[in-house]
């Protein structure tokens, strides 16, 4: 999945010292944790390097991220090529156009409400809840319910 507007409300606070910060929901964070546990392989594609993401991504142990790289796409099916999936096998969140081919090769593409017009027309769902507001976790719980397991505590 993309990060800021997926993982994040899509706003970056930057300090007056050149520092910056993003909010992540701890209830898209419980569900990561929870697909992650389900043996599923997790990955934040981002156009932006950004040590706050580092951060989070190292905190929910994410073991695939990607940073600086625009072209989501490629780098999408640069990785699925590594982990030896299909597209059909992938899922891909995204809120904007750079996002718009990755979300429409994943065998499910996703896009939050809100997400720009190109990122919603490739999308296959659209969670009910805002991106960076348990956007993901909706996810996540439709994941694991399709695979037919339940969130543990």
């Amino acid at each position: 999945m993309d990060v800021d507007g997926v993982l994040t409300d899509g706003r970056v606070h930057i300090h007056s010292d050149g520092t910056e910060s993003k909010a992540f929901s701890i209830l898209d964070g419980l569900g990561l944790v929870r697909l992650r546990k389900a043996g599923i392989e997790l990955a934040w594609i981002s156009g932006r390097v950004s040590g706050a993401t580092t951060v989070r991504a190292a905190e929910l142990q994410i073991p695939h991220l990607v940073q600086g790289r625009t072209d989501k796409l490629a780098a999408l099916q640069e990785l699925a090529g590594r982990l030896g999936l299909k597209s059909a096998q992938v899922c891909y969140m995204g809120d904007d156009d750079i996002d718009a081919g990755a979300i429409g090769w994943a065998g499910v593409g996703i896009a939050p409400a809100g997400a720009m017009p190109p990122a919603l027309a490739s999308a296959d769902f659209v969670p009910g809840r805002a991106a960076g507001h348990g956007a993901v976790r909706e996810v996540c719980e439709q994941i694991l319910a399709a695979r037919g397991l339940t969130p543990s505590p």
